[in-house]
């Protein structure tokens, strides 16, 4: 394993209920220590503030020009020119009685007036919270009077959801700010509830440029960014100057060290979620090295072609993205004849195994590059040299194919908001690293815990186990949650609930999560979620929730069906009634839970994961009864509130059919 990693601290055994650990490691580029912040430097607000000495002239901000409704070109915002509208709207801040400390809401589609907002900010002190409304209908409501937040920078477009919840959070919000223009009608729907209202022109011309700054500390609280729990309410990460720019500069480090680090050359194309800790970081990164960013149109049927408009040389994506270019590659590919396509295969498998040989990615094949591959390096405007990949494991062969055919350097990493970003990065230009998530960034050191309900070693000889870490870039805490703290940070060490495997050159591979495990009354452990994604594969349902607890021997489900599968089963049957009334058809319930079992026999399901009753739910699980999260993750015990007196039913009658 010392390829990529050091070993700083040995594993233990498990002792006093607390489970084994294997050794910590760090990354070999912080082998003699953690990476650290220069003593100068206190906020992202200097990263910002030098730029603007550096490169007052370089584009900093871009958007496409709208001229009869079609987008043309992109125009640019100097440093200079951000600068300033920046240290006005910092100063209208402070005039309307927002104070350092105090925090800001900002809420609406990525676009150069989020940025403005978010440094206005940094320059004043003020923590900034993204708000968003994926989280569910009450999110933003709930993250108004949960941070108690008392201004809001706004979209036109998100206008309507906010004057919907305003009357429920007119006691904490008191002044919005459109990134544009405001109607007469607006603002006196907010006059109304004693919030004031202004555009961004007027706002701006509110402050001024004189006046000095509020000194700033490494460890004031910069954002507090909420995430989707699975278990209720969204949780408030706080991330303080110090971790979120600990972040920015490890990954200036590592590309310094691995490939080539960020200039005033590059331009980055911003469309994943400012709200999301990924971007927010990669984009601070590019305004510390007084790069370029253009923002997308904010609409998906417009994104290739406002990449190929941009032309960027960074390009940060999601597997989601990826697998849309990959799919619409290949079918371009097929449908050019069996000579294009075998030709292209040649070129492929050629590059492939330079690579494999260890050869870098612009010594693997340069001919082939113009000649095969410089069409889909076109895809993503022809200038793209380094490609970042997270948010979620990028399928290996969508990994290797973005490698052959890009033509640039390709990192995936893994992070959560809870470790400011990205923790884990592949290491630029080594191959081998391919299906993991490389190395530890240079700001933390990383163990595996063992889990041993699901038989997770970390001290075997490939140690498998929970993902821990410690160092730079983690959270100060939930905010107002002590208690959701203490149960993630424990003994110095974050417990981030993913499983992970340390592969013998020192790169982590996420094999599994730390499910929700329960015990039945006879002891027997049940890892539920696998339980699901099994059931899931019976071609009659479409969702399923599984529920059993430690009182009951046996378990129980809820099942969304496949609305066809159970009509097309009832004309077999001769039953009659509409999908609604034939979820409630006793029949209809026994068929589908044969059908269940029978795909839990082929998959060896043991018996006490059997399923013993179900219920057919006819509409699905949705976010607006909230039993779901934005990314389709099975909200337990929302679940279990909903569908309480349906749950104790099921049981009563199996136990019935079973004396």
């Amino acid at each position: 394993m010392e390829d990529y990693v050091v070993k700083v601290q040995e594993g233990r055994p498990a002792a006093d209920g607390k489970p084994s650990a294997g050794p910590a490691y760090r990354c070999i580029y912080a082998k003699d220590g953690l990476m650290e912040i220069p003593a100068a430097i206190n906020s992202p607000w200097d990263f910002f503030s030098e730029s603007v000495k550096k490169f007052p002239k370089n584009p900093m901000l871009g958007r496409r020009q709208l001229n009869d409704g079609k987008a043309g070109g992109y125009s640019w915002l100097t440093y200079q020119q951000v600068y300033d509208t920046t240290i006005a709207i910092g100063s209208a801040m402070r005039r309307r009685g927002v104070n350092p400390g105090d925090k800001c809401g900002i809420y609406g589609v990525n676009c150069p007036e989020w940025i403005m907002a978010m440094e206005a900010c940094n320059s004043q002190a003020i923590t900034y919270v993204p708000l968003y409304d994926s989280l569910g209908a009450n999110a933003v409501e709930f993250i108004i009077n949960h941070a108690e937040v008392s201004i809001a920078f706004v979209h036109e477009s998100k206008f309507p959801a906010i004057l919907t919840c305003l009357s429920k959070c007119a006691s904490n919000l008191k002044t919005i700010v459109s990134f544009g223009k405001v109607s007469d009608k607006q603002k006196e729907a907010t006059e109304e509830l004693g919030v004031t209202c202004f555009s961004w022109e007027e706002f701006a011309l509110l402050g001024d440029s004189d006046g000095d700054l509020p000194l700033k500390k490494k460890t004031d609280t910069l954002t507090i960014m909420y995430t989707s729990g699975t278990t209720g309410e969204p949780k408030g990460v706080i991330l303080s100057n110090g971790a979120f720019m600990s972040e920015v500069m490890s990954m200036d480090h590592l590309l310094r060290e691995t490939d080539k680090a960020g200039t005033e050359e590059d331009v980055y194309f911003s469309f994943l979620p400012l709200a999301h800790i990924f971007d927010q970081i990669i984009e601070t990164y590019c305004i510390y090295s007084g790069s370029s960013i253009g923002f997308w149109q904010g609409d998906i049927r417009f994104l290739i072609e406002d990449l190929v408009v941009l032309k960027p040389t960074i390009f940060c994506g999601v597997p989601r993205v990826f697998d849309r270019i990959y799919t619409g590659t290949m079918d371009k590919i097929s449908a050019g004849g069996p000579l294009k396509k075998s030709l292209f295969h040649i070129a492929y498998n050629y590059k492939l195994r330079n690579l494999d040989k260890g050869l870098k990615q612009e010594e693997a094949s340069p001919l082939l590059d113009k000649l095969v591959f410089d069409k889909i390096r076109q895809g993503f405007g022809g200038r793209v040299r380094l490609i970042l990949s997270g948010a979620a494991p990028l399928p290996k062969h969508i990994e290797e194919f973005l490698r052959v055919t890009c033509c640039c350097v390709l990192s995936q990493g893994y992070g959560l908001t809870e470790s400011c970003g990205g923790c884990f990065t592949s290491i630029a230009n080594i191959f081998p690293m391919i299906g993991t998530v490389g190395v530890p960034m240079t700001t933390i050191e990383a163990r595996l815990e063992s889990v041993p309900e699901m038989g997770y070693d970390a001290l075997s000889t490939v140690p498998r186990g929970e993902i821990c870490l410690r160092g730079n870039t983690l959270f100060s805490g939930y905010h107002k949650r002590q208690d959701l703290t203490n149960e993630v940070l424990v003994d110095g060490w974050f417990h981030t609930g993913d499983v992970g495997e340390w592969q013998p050159n020192g790169a982590m591979k996420i094999i599994d999560r730390k499910k929700n495990i329960f015990k039945l009354s006879q002891g027997e452990y049940v890892a539920v979620e696998s339980l699901e994604s099994t059931y899931s594969q019976c071609p009659l349902i479409t969702s399923i929730w599984v529920y059993g607890n430690s009182f009951e021997s046996f378990l129980v489900a809820v099942v969304v069906p496949e609305r066809k599968a159970l009509e097309d089963w009832a004309a077999n049957s001769e039953e009659k009634g509409d999908f609604t009334l034939l979820c409630n058809n006793p029949k209809a319930r026994k068929y589908i839970l044969e059908e269940l079992n029978k795909t839990a026999k082929q998959h060896n399901l043991r018996g006490f994961e059997m399923l013993k009753a179900v219920n057919l739910e006819p509409i699905p699980f949705d976010i607006d009864r909230d039993l779901i999260t934005p990314t389709f993750k099975l909200k337990r015990p929302q679940l279990l509130k909903h569908y309480k007196d349906c749950i104790d039913q099921l049981y009563i009658e199996a136990k019935g059919a079973k004396s």
